[in-house]
C-alpha cells in the first residue's frame, strides 16, 4: 500500500489551485478520478455551456441585424459544427489537465471510483487498490437531480450532461425546470431553431431572485418564443408515436404537450453517497452534502472537503476560493474562512444577470435600514446605442454604514460589471466613497456611481 501526504478525490475546478502549491511545498500527491478530468466546469457545465451560448447569440445577432441597418438574408444553423466547436473546446481543456498533471513530479493519478475503507485509507474500484494519506481532499462535486414522476424510466430523458451528446437539433425540447440551468438551455436551444416549453413548479421562474428580476428575464424569453409555464407539475410522462408526453397541470388546469426531447434541470445533488463516507466517520447532511467548518475541515479535521459537494456554493469560482482556503489552512495555518465570502455569480441568459451579496426581498426580512435605488437599461446611453436595454440595475446599501449589501444587474454585460462589487464588498468600500469615482464614457458601468444619488429607503417586512 502506497501512502501520500494528500490525497485529492475528484479533479473540479479546486484542482488547479491546489495541486501546484502542494508540489511546489514538496507534498507527494495522490489523484483519483472517475470521469473526465476538470470535473463538471469543463465538461458539462461552464466551458460547453458558455460555448454554446456564443453560438446561440451569434445566430440571434444575425437574426436581428436589420435593427442595426444590416440585411442578411437566409442563414442556417449547421447544428453538427455547433456541437464539435463545443466539443473541441471541452475535450481539448480535459485532455489538457490529463496531462498537465501527469507530468507534475510527485503526483501519482489513479483512474476509478475511490471509497473509503478508514479516515486515511481509500480504495481505488478498478483493481481494488488501496491509498493511504495523511491529509485527504474529497472534490466529487455533485451531479444532475433525477424526478420521480410515473412513466420516467420509460421515457429517454436528458440531463445537462447527456444534452451535449446529442447529434441533432431536437424540434421541440420540453425543460423541467425553470432555474439557471434550465433557462439557460432554454434560451440556446430556442436561438439555435428548437421550440423550447419550460415547466416551473413554483409561482414564478428563478425563484430564488426578486419578483421584477424574474418578471423581466421572463419577459425577454418568451419575446424569443420560448413557452413558460408557471405553477406547472407534471404528473405523468410517456412515449406515443415517437414523442414524449407530459401530462400536466398548468395553472390548475390539465393539459397534454408533447416534444421530441425532454431535460430536466431541477437541480443537482452532491456525489457522496459512493463514497462510503460512514467508514471514515465523515458526517453529511440530510441532502448528502459533507458537513464542513469554516475552514472546509469535515467532522474528520485531516479530512476537507471541497467545491460543490460542500454545499457552500455550486459555482467554479466558489469551488476556487474553497482551493485557497485549503492551502491557506494546510500549508500556512492561517485565517481564512469560508464564512468571509460574499456570494456572487451570474446566470449567463442573454442579456445576462449578475448579482452579488443580498437581493432585494433578502434585505426587506434582515431588519437592517437599507436604501435602494434601481435603473432601468432602456435609460442607459450605452445600451440604447447596442439596442440592448431590457433589464435594470438595482443597489441596496446599509443606511447605517453606508457599505454596500448588494447588488442585481439584469441587462448587457451584467456577468462582467457585477465583478466590479465585489472588492468593495470585501474591502468595506462604502458607496460614497465609490460615488467619487470616474468611470468609462460611453459603458454601461459608468452610470453605477450615480445611480446612487437616487438611494431611497427600503420598506421592510413586518
Amino acid at each position: 500500500m502506497k501512502s501520500y501526504d494528500v490525497l485529492l478525490i475528484g479533479t473540479g475546478q479546486a484542482t488547479g489551485v491546489v495541486i501546484p502549491k502542494l508540489v511546489e511545498a514538496g507534498k507527494t500527491v495522490a489523484i483519483i478520478e472517475s470521469g473526465k478530468f476538470g470535473g463538471t466546469c469543463v465538461n458539462y457545465g461552464c466551458t460547453p455551456t458558455k460555448t454554446l451560448v456564443a453560438s446561440a447569440h451569434a445566430a440571434h445577432v444575425i437574426r436581428r441585424s436589420s435593427d442595426f441597418g444590416i440585411d442578411v438574408g437566409e442563414f442556417k444553423v449547421d447544428f453538427a459544427r455547433v456541437m464539435d466547436r463545443m466539443n473541441s473546446i471541452r475535450y481539448t481543456n480535459s485532455e489538457k489537465m490529463h496531462d498537465w498533471l501527469s507530468e507534475l513530479s510527485g503526483v501519482d493519478i489513479y483512474k476509478g471510483e475511490g471509497k473509503f475503507i478508514d479516515e486515511h485509507t481509500v480504495q481505488v474500484d478498478e483493481n481494488e487498490t488501496q491509498i493511504k494519506a495523511e491529509t485527504i481532499v474529497i472534490h466529487t462535486g455533485t451531479k444532475a437531480r433525477s424526478l420521480s414522476i410515473p412513466g420516467i424510466e420509460n421515457v429517454p430523458w436528458l440531463d445537462n450532461q447527456k444534452l451535449l451528446d446529442l447529434k441533432e437539433l431536437p424540434k421541440h425540447l420540453l425543460i423541467i425546470g425553470g432555474s439557471y440551468i434550465g433557462l439557460e438551455f432554454g434560451q440556446i436551444f430556442r436561438r439555435l431553431g428548437s421550440e423550447v416549453s419550460i415547466f416551473q413548479t413554483s409561482a414564478s421562474i428563478m425563484s430564488k431572485e426578486d419578483e421584477d428580476i424574474a418578471k423581466l428575464s421572463k419577459d425577454f424569453l418568451q419575446e424569443e418564443g420560448i413557452a413558460i409555464y408557471e405553477n406547472s407539475k407534471v404528473k405523468k410522462v410517456s412515449l406515443s408515436k415517437g414523442q414524449i408526453e407530459l401530462d400536466c397541470s398548468i395553472q390548475d388546469e390539465n393539459k397534454l404537450i408533447s416534444g421530441s426531447h425532454l431535460l430536466i434541470a431541477i437541480g443537482r445533488i452532491p456525489q457522496s453517497s459512493s463514497l462510503d463516507l460512514d467508514k471514515a466517520g465523515i458526517k453529511t447532511d440530510t441532502r448528502g452534502y459533507v458537513i464542513v467548518d469554516e475552514f472546509l475541515r469535515t467532522s474528520r479535521s485531516h479530512i476537507y472537503a471541497l467545491g460543490d459537494i460542500n454545499g457552500k456554493g455550486a459555482f467554479t469560482h466558489t469551488s476556487v476560493n474553497d482551493g485557497e482556503i485549503f492551502l491557506d489552512q494546510y500549508l500556512q495555518k492561517g485565517n481564512r474562512k469560508v464564512t468571509d465570502r460574499t456570494m456572487i455569480y451570474a446566470m449567463f441568459t442573454d442579456p445576462p444577470l449578475g448579482r452579488i451579496g443580498m437581493s432585494e426581498k433578502e434585505a426587506r426580512k434582515s431588519g437592517r435600514n437599507v436604501l435602494i435605488s434601481t435603473l432601468p437599461m432602456s435609460r442607459i446611453s450605452r445600451a440604447k446605442e447596442k439596442s440592448e436595454t431590457k433589464g435594470m440595475i438595482k443597489i441596496l446599501v446599509d443606511a447605517d454604514s453606508d457599505e454596500f449589501l448588494g447588488v442585481t444587474i439584469l441587462g448587457v454585460g451584467g456577468d462582467e460589471i457585477i465583478n466590479i462589487f465585489a472588492p468593495l464588498i470585501q474591502n468595506k468600500i462604502t458607496y460614497k466613497e465609490f460615488r467619487k469615482t470616474v468611470l468609462v464614457h460611453p459603458t454601461v458601468s459608468e452610470l453605477l456611481p450615480w445611480i446612487l444619488d437616487d438611494l431611497k429607503p427600503l420598506e421592510l417586512e413586518s
